[in-house]
């Protein structure tokens, strides 16, 4: 146990504070068990990393350990929070869970037994984090991590405190938050940057191997984390690989189940669910007709990549620039909103908002076809809007 008390002291030193996401503020450290889920490299370990050393630097009653040690192939989990908790431990940070076997059980042990222990976990989205067998639901308070948001990047890129603002202000407010922000910077410029790499905060280590590590967290992915959690065959990697690089080509993906099944070899309820599986692992975004009622097999109306940087990562030209603006407006519109594909229009937020997403010349010919009175244009390549015209950037300043 000394060995792992100095490998977290000799993290926490090379941790840095000067950037701190957003999620630090929005989550209660007070509950008992926290759980942060999301995909490899969204910065997991950094946020908990971070809080200790803002709150917790000196402190031997907190302890943080990554489960994929090689300490517990000779260890259990339940005998390092007893033996924590003799020696004084109230704050146990627990990271990478998912490759400890069996660990929502020995969680919900811990936490039943050891009741003056507070415990903070993260886990790959991939993971049914609210386990059924281990009913963590009625334990543990579950945050969901993303990516950087473009508001985070520009203020860990550039060093500015820009601050996020919600749906209502960037709909009804654009003008005020324009001029704010451009006094400050020209949010275009910055804008073609960060739909390129500026998604996972690790691509300020080492930028030119950006790519390649991208890369090898698909691969990690499709390779050994769906085969092993979902039971995925290894011999079908290469071909949904070859899916992600369709989906980035187009304008955007409409999936024609039918014809994938078969140009694949793959049955068509078991593409689906793979589909499923490459959501939850933070590789895709399903977009449904309708978020009620959705089943395991039902097919999705619109299929984008999770983020734009993967889109860059997969291609060896450039995307097509529709999906590209598309799949931004998605994914950072969803984490925080329900989105579904409405009958006319792009995108339909909370059931309400109709989207159309477009250059600076789209006007609102398809939000007019379809009668909406809250009908809005997310608009590319403009630094201020007009009306229900908002600049496309805007949306990334939602969390």
């Amino acid at each position: 146990m000394e060995r792992i008390v100095e490998k977290f002291r000799k993290k926490l030193s090379l941790t840095t504070i000067v950037f701190i996401r957003s999620l630090m503020d929005e989550i209660n450290w007070e509950a008992r068990m926290i759980g942060i889920k999301g995909a490899r490299g969204v910065g997991k370990t950094t946020l908990m990393l971070q809080y200790i050393k803002k709150h917790f630097e000196h402190d031997p009653a907190v302890l943080y350990v990554s489960l994929d040690d090689i300490w517990f192939s000779d260890n259990k989990l339940t005998d390092l929070a007893d033996r924590f908790v003799k020696q004084g431990g109230k704050l146990l940070f627990l990271d990478e869970v998912h490759k400890y076997p069996g660990w929502s059980r020995e969680l919900k042990n811990i936490y039943d037994d050891l009741p003056e222990l507070k415990i903070v976990f993260t886990g790959s989205s991939l993971l049914e984090i609210l386990n059924a067998r281990a009913d963590l639901s009625r334990r543990a308070i579950i945050y969901r991590m993303q990516g950087l948001s473009f508001r985070e990047y520009l203020n860990f890129e550039l060093g500015l405190k820009l601050i996020p603002h919600s749906l209502d202000e960037v709909l009804h407010n654009h003008l005020k938050i324009s001029a704010e922000v451009t006094s400050a910077i020209k949010p275009l410029k910055y804008f073609s940057l960060y739909l390129r790499y500026g998604y996972y905060p690790f691509y300020k280590e080492i930028p030119e191997l950006y790519y390649i590590r991208l890369g090898e967290i698909i691969n990690m992915i499709i390779e050994i984390e769906l085969p092993l959690l979902r039971g995925v065959d290894v011999s079908y990697s290469s071909k949904l690989k070859q899916m992600l690089l369709i989906i980035s080509e187009s304008a955007p993906f409409i999936p024609n189940i039918s014809k994938l099944s078969e140009r694949t070899g793959i049955n068509r309820n078991t593409f689906i669910s793979y589909l499923n599986f490459l959501c939850e692992a933070g590789l895709l975004q399903n977009l449904y007709r309708d978020s009620r009622g959705i089943t395991r097999l039902q097919k999705p109306e619109k299929i984008f990549l999770e983020n734009t940087n993967i889109a860059f990562a997969l291609g060896n030209g450039l995307p097509e620039k529709g999906n590209i603006r598309e799949t931004f407006f998605a994914n950072q519109l969803s984490y925080s909103h329900s989105l579904t594909i409405p009958e006319n229009g792009d995108f339909l937020a909370d059931n309400s908002r109709t989207f159309e997403i477009g250059g600076r010349g789209k006007d609102n010919k398809q939000l007019n076809k379809a009668t909406v009175n809250n009908g809005f244009i997310a608009s590319d390549d403009i630094e201020f809007g007009n009306g229900n015209k908002i600049p496309l950037w805007m949306f990334g300043f939602l969390y």
